[in-house]
């Protein structure tokens, strides 16, 4: 599959390009999970959690996709599960800086430590399904954090 031919899917498995960042393009591609936060915030709960459920499964077939045109199990240039595992971690969190900070931090390190069983699914689990969902529950990992912080701050 090239390239040229499928930019429409490089384009959104990539957070418009954000992948291509060097050194840290996870990182990059939750920003770009801000970015759509600050869009989505407004709406009202249920909404925010049919559009990021719809999200998530649109991010599936699009990873799956960019995989085969990248011709790798997980591209580091496919972020699109980054944005939709960062907002999973802010549904049902106020749209504030700090919250939206601490969320990005929190996020990150569920990403990147990967506790059980994240770590399990990033390793057994194939295709759009794997790249997506170890994301999907590090963001379900810092939503708990976050609705914590939230219920006490």
């Amino acid at each position: 599959m090239s390239v040229r031919k499928n930019w429409l899917v490089v384009l959104l498995a990539t957070g418009c390009y954000s992948g291509f960042f060097p050194g840290i393009p996870g990182t990059a591609g939750s920003l770009m999970g801000v970015v759509l936060f600050l869009a989505l915030a407004p709406l009202l709960f249920p909404l925010y959690c049919t559009t990021v459920i719809a999200f998530i499964f649109f991010a599936i077939w699009w990873a799956a996709r960019a995989a085969l045109i990248f011709q790798k199990k997980d591209p580091p240039q496919v972020v699109i599960d980054e944005i939709a595992g960062y907002l999973v971690a802010m549904a049902g969190i106020t749209p504030s800086w700090g919250y939206i900070i601490t969320g990005f931090i929190l996020f990150r390190i569920m990403d990147i430590v990967k506790p059980y069983p994240i770590r399990w699914i990033d390793q057994h689990v194939a295709g759009g399904y794997g790249i997506v969902l170890d994301d999907v529950l590090a963001g379900v990992y810092a939503n708990i954090v976050m609705q914590i912080l939230q219920l006490f701050l």
